[in-house]
């Protein structure tokens, strides 16, 4: 369904990434019967059109030890969203930020090495954002699904 827009070959191309984002254009060319050349120059037409955005490693915070891993639910007024999205971004400590629809405007990942450095943002940060409503904090105990980007 998402894939439409894309050729055949490109469509196989693109599982074959999302499985493994690391399977060089040989191995790939194997698999679709296609030249390593022929893989490699459609591969970076898709990077050229922003079909395929970055090739990434994925650590998982809850596997070291010590890190907390927190989600912020922040209502805001209208006229300050924009200036509290501009200063989360500044914070090394989060993750992710989400405008979202309903009474919390932005929705905030946020990883730190330790509880200290999550209340550390917590009073530092999240409690002196101007034109915050509410916010609301939590802890996340353990992954259970976690997908990352398209999943065909």
């Amino acid at each position: 369904m998402f894939l439409d827009g894309l050729d055949e070959l490109d469509q196989k191309i693109v599982r074959l990434l999302i499985q493994n984002a690391r399977m060089s254009y040989s191995e790939i060319g194997q698999q679709i019967g296609i030249s390593r050349v022929a893989v490699k120059m459609r591969v970076q037409a898709l990077e050229k059109k922003g079909i395929i955005e970055e090739y990434t490693t994925i650590i998982n915070p809850q596997k070291i030890n010590g890190a907390v891993s927190c989600y912020f639910e922040i209502e805001t007024m209208p006229d300050r969203l924009m200036e509290v999205a501009r200063l989360l971004k500044e914070q090394d400590t989060i993750t992710q930020i989400y405008r979202v629809t309903g009474k919390s405007r932005l929705h905030v990942h946020a990883v730190a090495s330790c509880g200290e450095e999550m209340e550390e943002l917590i009073y530092n940060t999240m409690d002196k954002l101007p034109g915050v409503l509410e916010c609301n904090c939590n802890m996340i105990f353990s992954r259970i699904k976690d997908i990352k980007g398209l999943r065909l």
